[in-house]
C-alpha cells in the first residue's frame, strides 16, 4: 500500500467493505446461503454486540442498520444481495461519530469482528468471488 494510501487510511472516520479493497480483511465475503437466511444471521450478529442496538431490518432490501453506542458512537449497515441461489454477498459500511479526524481503525476493526462472527454463523464460501464469474 502506498503512502498517501496508509494515510487516507489513518484518517478516516469510516470503512466500508468491496470486492477489490486493497485491504483483504474489507473485501466482500461470500456465503452459501440466501438472503432472508443471511439477513436473519446479520440480525442475531448484531443482536449480542454489546452497546448495539438494531434500527432497520429490510429483508426485502437485503438491508440490515444498526447503531453502537460504547465508547465510539458508530453507525452500521449491511447489505445482503444473493448472486444465484445458494451465493449471497455480505457487505458493511461503518462510520464513526467523532469529532476528530480519525478513528483510529475502530471502523475497520469493526468489520473485521463482524465477519469473523458471521463466518461461524454462516457457510463462508470465499471472498471477491464477483470477479471469478
Amino acid at each position: 500500500m502506498s503512502l498517501i494510501a496508509n494515510i487516507k487510511q489513518f484518517f478516516t472516520t469510516q470503512a466500508e467493505t468491496a470486492d477489490t479493497h486493497r485491504i483483504e480483511g474489507l473485501r466482500t465475503r461470500y456465503y452459501k446461503t440466501n438472503t432472508i437466511a443471511a439477513v436473519k444471521a446479520v440480525e442475531e450478529l448484531l443482536k449480542t454486540v454489546p452497546h448495539c442496538n438494531v434500527t432497520s431490518v429490510q429483508t426485502e432490501r437485503g438491508e440490515v442498520s444498526a447503531v453502537l453506542k460504547g465508547k465510539v458512537k458508530a453507525h452500521v449497515v449491511a447489505t445482503i444481495v444473493t448472486i444465484r441461489p445458494f451465493e449471497t454477498a455480505v457487505d458493511f459500511m461503518v462510520y464513526t461519530e467523532t469529532v476528530l479526524p480519525s478513528d483510529f481503525g475502530f471502523s475497520r476493526r469493526t468489520i473485521e469482528e463482524l465477519y469473523k462472527q458471521l463466518d461461524k454463523k454462516l457457510i463462508f464460501a470465499g471472498t471477491s468471488l464477483a470477479q471469478k464469474l
